[in-house]
């Protein structure tokens, strides 16, 4: 095999790169995994470090180590809308916003009492009429079933909101 000179160089150097690459870091570093005491693994130590410090050879076992990092404290803005912790919300501004969550929360159980009542009259107590793509039965019977299905969870939902009503002070 003939190289021109230019990439024979750098086919050398290439070389030369992959054997310190694939070199050990240093004359201290053997390969042999050492578990110390305090469960310190190492494998930069001499046999001599090794035996000085009570250390046992691991041999043939793989080692995962995971290590822990210490939770961070919840800053004051993301533990709550309140503030930070000890401070309290002045009573007035508390009934306030009592109130508007209150009247939201009335607002929205209207509407939703008034789409009830037109749901229940649009199922005529689970005979609606007819439309024009239904000729097939089952497509009819599918209607009234997902009819009858959404009317049981506009029910729930306004249970959900009478109940979170309730929660509030009057």
């Amino acid at each position: 095999m003939s190289f021109s000179n230019r990439s024979g160089r750098v086919w050398v150097a290439g070389l030369a790169l992959c054997a310190a690459l694939l070199a050990p870091a240093g004359a201290a570093e053997t390969g042999t995994m050492y578990r110390c005491p305090g469960n310190d693994y190492n494998n930069t130590l001499t046999a001599k470090e090794a035996k000085d410090k009570g250390c046992k050879t691991i041999d043939g076992a793989p080692i995962t180590i995971i290590q822990i990092t210490k939770q961070r404290p919840v800053p004051a803005a993301a533990a709550g809308a309140s503030g930070p912790a000890g401070t309290r919300i002045d009573p007035s501004e508390q009934r306030a916003r009592d109130s508007d969550a209150r009247r939201i929360l009335e607002a929205e159980l209207k509407r939703e009492e008034e789409r009830l009542a037109f749901m229940r009259t649009e199922y005529n107590n689970g005979e609606p009429e007819r439309r024009g793509d239904e000729k097939n039965n089952q497509k009819y019977l599918d209607r009234v079933s997902d009819m009858k299905a959404a009317l049981a969870r506009k029910e729930n939902d306004i249970a959900s909101i009478k109940r979170e009503l309730a929660k509030l002070p009057s």
